[in-house]
């Protein structure tokens, strides 16, 4: 092969591959978030997952990062794995989009195209105008890469070596391994039919020795999904077999149909366009086994949970993340859309669990000192031992994931989740405290008086209600938010009122100065409670579309 051709076709691959990172991060950046919300809220009705999940897909132009989405929120227990099936079936229709857009051969504009793109990122200052300049920036410089590619390769049509390993393609089993093996390597089946579609129209392959590689493609995108399953539930594994059941079913089926049917030829028959025949395959590839599987989705389901069952090593035990899965380095690196949603779905929902740890936590400390019984101290240990864990690794992983994120919303909900876990491992503490004061009652055999431990109930009861609503899913933001500030205020109120009592039965000598003490360090504790509580409601309130999240 001579020299100029090797280097033209790594230019322009190198381009178009460039390209579509380039589309990628400027959607990610634009519309991350809002897809995630989408994905969450409309999956119930089949005929509607599969829309929604074809119509993002088209969007972001990739099906392994909605797939991807998708595992992350099986694994979170957002969604069933029912739902997924409907949103996976959709992802395959939407992922032909890219190939459809490659076959209108706008070559000729690309330039145009990658010039307007970069002057928006250049010449304008806000950064939804920047985020479309990189979508079309990115779009032009893919065309600019696929003319380049289909240029050097135009002098391999009169190589025999080259079209000899080419015909080879014809063989159903070795097109099919090369495609899924070539996808599964560069990780987008989008850029590897685009590639297949260079050498088509090139004239290097047509339609009949392509066929079997543009359905190994399909089987090789599950790469993805897999990788981001990897020490996921067992539900969001199963996701990824239903993924590859679609896929392979949709190749054994179009195999035997190319093999004992004319649906090559009646395809070429459709235009002369070799791009255009392969995107079509492609788009009739996806619709037709959605058809076909659409009404046995259930039946995908049974097949995952019988080659996947649960198992009773699967259950957790010590401490553990339950809900954070941290993603593979090379797939989170490439696939920021569908990351970058996991992980704001994931972290709500750890902290969630954080915070019902804690919550508990201070409830057992009140008991514990009510009834002037140290036992508990060993439970509520354990307890905020957990606690010390959890915050050390969210705090590794937000430290991790944030250095990769590009979509402005989701690293600013990162961040404020950063500081919500510091401030519920403070909670912790403070009960921790709170719990150790039974110690020195029993040591130092000091009961409080009737009065004082009235007041320790009522600190209870106002812990728990704010510990509560910090826990709910709020509908309005700021009325939640409202009200978590009143309560804090509460706690203000009531410590400096518990406080100026104490200070009554002091100097009319009902209460010892130990006693005394001890009481007064517990409303410090009390008070600080409240504090970061209030941290934690208006860090959450902070969070853009904080009452979908």
């Amino acid at each position: 092969m001579d020299i100029s051709i090797l280097l033209g076709l790594l230019g322009g691959l190198a381009l178009f591959l460039y390209g579509m990172q380039m589309m990628s991060s400027g959607l990610e950046a634009a519309a991350g978030n809002r897809m995630k919300q989408i994905l969450e809220k409309l999956t119930a009705n089949r005929f509607l997952g599969v829309l929604v999940g074809a119509g993002i897909t088209a969007v972001i132009q990739s099906s392994s990062a909605t797939t991807v989405m998708v595992v992350g929120f099986v694994n979170s227990g957002m969604m069933t794995l029912r739902q997924a099936v409907w949103i996976i079936m959709g992802a395959n229709i939407g992922t032909t989009i890219t190939g459809q857009l490659i076959a209108l051969d706008i070559g000729a504009i690309a330039p145009l195209i990658a010039f307007v793109g970069v002057a928006m990122i250049v010449f304008f200052k806000r950064p939804q105008v920047q985020h479309v300049g990189s979508i079309l920036a990115g779009l032009g410089v893919l065309f600019i890469g696929m003319d380049m590619m289909g240029t050097a390769m135009e002098p391999l049509r009169d190589s025999p070596v080259f079209v000899n390993a080419v015909s080879t393609f014809s063989n159903p089993l070795v097109g099919i391994l090369v495609g899924a093996v070539f996808t599964a390597i560069i990780q987008s089946s989008s850029a590897s039919v685009g590639i297949l579609q260079a050498l088509a129209m090139s004239g290097v392959v047509g339609l009949d020795t392509a066929v079997y590689v543009l359905f190994g493609q399909n089987i090789g995108t599950c790469i993805t999904a897999v990788l981001a399953a990897i020490g996921t539930s067992r539900n969001a594994k199963r996701t990824t077999i239903v993924h590859l059941s679609f896929n392979l079913f949709g190749t054994l089926l179009f195999t035997i149909l190319c093999m004992t049917t004319p649906l090559v030829p009646f395809m070429q028959s459709l235009t002369s366009n070799p791009s255009a025949q392969i995107a079509n395959m492609h788009t009739l590839f996806n619709i037709v086994t959605t058809i076909i599987l659409l009404p046995f989705g259930g039946l995908l389901v049974k097949l995952a949970m019988r080659v996947l069952p649960d198992r009773q090593e699967d259950k957790e035990e010590g401490m553990h993340l339950k809900y954070l899965t941290p993603a593979p380095a090379r797939t989170r690196k490439e696939h920021h859309v569908g990351f970058s949603a996991i992980y704001v779905t994931q972290l709500h929902s750890e902290l969630n669990r954080m915070l019902g740890m804690a919550r508990q936590n201070v409830e057992t400390a009140f008991e514990a000192v009510l009834a002037g019984d140290p036992g508990r101290i060993p439970q509520a240990t354990e307890t905020e031992e957990y606690l010390d864990f959890l915050n050390r690794q969210i705090g590794k992983f937000i430290s991790d994931a944030i250095t990769r994120e590009t979509n402005e919303s989701d690293s600013g909900a990162m961040s404020a989740y950063y500081l919500i876990c510091g401030n519920i491992e403070r909670i912790g503490d403070h009960a921790i405290n709170i719990c150790e004061y039974s110690q020195l009652l029993k040591r130092k055999n000091i009961r409080f008086s009737e009065e004082a431990r009235a007041e320790l109930e009522e600190m209870k009861a106002v812990c728990a209600q704010t510990l509560e609503a910090l826990l709910e899913e709020p509908q309005s933001v700021d009325q939640w938010l409202a009200r978590v500030s009143a309560l804090e205020q509460k706690i203000d109120d009531m410590t400096r009122d518990f406080r100026d009592r104490q200070l009554n039965r002091m100097r009319l000598g009902v209460c010892s100065d130990e006693g005394c003490i001890i009481f007064s360090e517990l409303l410090t504790d009390f008070e600080r409670i409240g504090d970061h509580a209030l941290n934690i409601a208006q860090e959450r309130a902070g969070i853009p579309d904080a009452a979908a999240v």
